[in-house]
């Protein structure tokens, strides 16, 4: 297959459809061996210091693999992928747009959908078709996902890492799937984590550096149970077909579609805290007022760019956050006894 690069989540089956191989570029950048040298790639061909370190990841992954097409998705996702499109396209990059609908709308979605699969020279059928060979990985991924807070079988990180990995399925959907039914057999008989640990969610823009916040997060009794985009790029909601199913995707439309699900979470997963990740210079930042607002849970809010390891004054702030949150625990059963 030949690998096609994406800026952010799209509806891969038209991709797949098509004899390609999609690659999430975010992936690609984060799981480097040297995430930096990305940046320092786009910052040395003229992007700006105060430029959102994912932006000049996604350029330097472009270039350190030699990727020759991309998708750019200029409407639903960042502000700035319109002029990344730009750049690539005076690179030599073949710089394939693709927009989401301001407002969640099946019908839109899959003209949308068309529109894609033509200039990819395959059919909106042909698509439907490999949505319906996805289900049963997709289906695996909603398991371990219950596993996760349900049954307090999988940690943070493993659930974190499953889920935002399916935005490509690591590049292999075969190799992904039978991986996914491994791990699943392997944990079965896992022993529990407490119930007495602090239940969390992750909102915003995935985190640098994710895996160290939410590793050091359960060394002090806390776990997240809900990584909300991750979740989101594993495509948790059934649907009649591809338009419903991208129309029911969250991440590029309101702050108010994705506080319902947010809010759901909270309630269904009993989560007692909710950490919001915002990414310097992202204007997602400014949800942050409609999701302190809005939530019924203690929210810590904090802030990354290109940092991979979180400092000290962040596991300072994280220490005390769980510690406010295990004292109203302990305060809320208290005045039940």
């Amino acid at each position: 297959m030949n690998n096609i690069g994406i800026t952010t989540t799209v509806p891969i089956e038209v991709i797949l459809a098509a004899g390609k191989q999609p690659m999430d570029l975010n992936n690609i950048f984060v799981n480097s061996p040297e995430p930096a040298k990305l940046i320092t790639i786009a910052e040395n061909d003229g992007f700006p210091l105060n430029t959102c370190a994912w932006i000049k990841g996604i350029y330097g992954a472009v270039h350190e693999h030699n990727i020759t097409d991309v998708v750019c998705v200029t409407g639903g996702d960042c502000s700035n992928t319109q002029i990344l499109m730009e750049v690539l396209r005076f690179k030599g990059i073949k710089a394939i747009p693709f927009s989401f609908p301001d407002a969640p709308c099946g019908v839109k979605m899959n003209a949308e959908n068309t529109r894609f699969a033509e200039m990819l020279d395959t059919t909106l059928d042909a698509a439907e078709a490999q949505r319906a060979g996805l289900q049963p990985v997709r289906d695996r991924l909603q398991e371990l996902d219950r596993l996760t807070w349900q049954e307090n079988r999988v940690s943070s990180w493993e659930n974190y890492s499953w889920l935002v990995s399916s935005s490509d399925f690591n590049g292999n959907i075969e190799d992904y799937s039978a991986e996914l039914k491994n791990f699943l057999r392997s944990i079965a008989q896992r022993p529990q984590f407490p119930e007495t640990d602090i239940r969390l969610g992750l909102t915003g823009v995935p985190p640098i550096f994710a895996k160290g916040l939410l590793s050091y997060l359960e060394r002090f009794g806390a776990r997240v149970v809900f990584n909300e985009i991750p979740r989101q790029f594993s495509m948790p909601f059934k649907s009649a077909d591809l338009g419903e199913q991208y129309a029911s995707y969250t991440y590029p439309y309101s702050m108010k579609d994705r506080l319902n699900d947010i809010s759901g979470a909270i309630a269904e997963r009993k989560i007692e805290g909710v950490i919001h990740y915002v990414q310097s210079f992202c204007h997602r930042a400014i949800g942050d007022i409609l999701l302190r607002h809005e939530l019924t849970v203690p929210v810590l809010t904090i802030e990354g760019n290109s940092d991979t390891e979180i400092s000290q004054h962040l596991k300072t702030r994280l220490e005390a956050f769980v510690d406010m949150l295990q004292f109203k625990k302990q305060k809320r059963e208290v005045s039940q006894w």
